[in-house]
């Protein structure tokens, strides 16, 4: 869950260097995204994906 918070993080810190520049459309994506990652919506499967590459490359 760490990274899926550390990704909304990185993502509102996105928008706010946008909109300073006047990307508001662009910001408001990123916000969106933020968003979605903080709902618990979105689910981190990094582990089992790298678990699964490990088992199937293992010599």
């Amino acid at each position: 869950m760490n990274r899926l918070k550390k990704a909304a993080a990185e993502n509102r810190n996105a928008a706010a260097v946008q909109r300073e520049h006047g990307h508001d459309g662009a910001a408001e994506g990123y916000e969106t995204r933020a968003e979605e990652l903080e709902s618990g919506r979105v689910v981190d499967r990094t582990d089992d994906v790298i678990g699964l590459f490990r088992a199937a490359f293992r010599r």
